[in-house]
């Protein structure tokens, strides 16, 4: 069969969270969506001996582990899941939050990239406060020309290794698949579970470019300041989101 069209349908029943999808995993037997995903992972079903699916304590990109014992082999394969969640086919869902100290470790960021992006977040109040939108920070869009350039320049020579960190991660549980549940209504739910290769393939097709309201789009992944939590300190970290729904569309 044909991996991408298996790997989208519609179901009956509801979901709350992602305690559901470990229980249908751990219920694989007879429950047919967990049947489908495993064939999805490239499993064939008489094989499998054993499954046991844990949730991830941790700031991981990984959700769920699947782990899964093949007759015979006695040997344990594990796949790691980032879940999403989502009812609105619209929505955005974070994937990614970091001070930005964190990013300039992980991506090498220059000195004046970093001083850039914490003007864009408020880290540090801009001085010419006249013309801005909010006068704690900047958006992307009220930078000089030279400014925004150095911006899409940097975002732009490391868009690969970007992509990769806040999709897949690089820790131990870095994530292998991601599977995507679009809540219609209590009665039924749609599905999507993709090789998360295909994930940031699909999340990185596009340019770099600065939007109309100030922030970075990473290819269809939005970079902007956090915002909210009653003004805390934690509102200026970086945040990146995505539409987890446009895999179904891109299926």
């Amino acid at each position: 069969m044909d991996k991408r069209k298996l790997g989208s349908k519609t179901a009956k029943g509801g979901f709350r969270n992602e305690e559901d999808v470990i229980y249908k995993f751990n219920n694989w037997k007879e429950d047919k969506t967990a049947q489908d995903w495993l064939v999805t992972m490239n499993y064939v079903i008489n094989e499998i001996e054993y499954v046991k699916a844990v949730k991830m304590a941790g700031n991981y990109k990984t959700d769920v582990q699947v782990q899964v014992t093949i007759k015979l082999k006695k040997a344990i394969d594990c796949e790691n899941l980032s879940v999403k969640l989502v009812s609105n086919p619209n929505g955005f869902n974070q994937i990614d939050k970091r001070e930005i100290d964190k990013y300039v470790h992980m991506w090498n960021i220059p000195p004046k990239i970093e001083y850039l992006l914490r003007l864009f977040t408020g880290k540090i109040e801009p001085k010419n406060k006249e013309k801005l939108k909010d006068n704690r920070r900047m958006f992307l869009d009220e930078f000089s020309e030279k400014d925004k350039k150095e911006i899409i320049n940097f975002f732009s020579k490391n868009k690969i290794l970007i992509i990769s960190d806040i999709l897949k991660g690089r820790d131990k549980f870095t994530a292998d698949w991601m599977l995507v549940i679009l809540k219609k209504n209590k009665e039924s739910y749609e599905w999507i579970l993709r090789d998360i290769n295909d994930v940031m393939n699909v999340f990185g097709q596009g340019d770099v470019k600065i939007t109309d309201r100030g922030s970075l789009k990473i290819g269809k992944i939005t970079m902007q300041r956090k915002g909210g939590d009653a003004g805390r300190e934690s509102a200026k970290m970086l945040q990146f989101k995505i539409n987890p729904c446009l895999l179904f569309k891109s299926n």
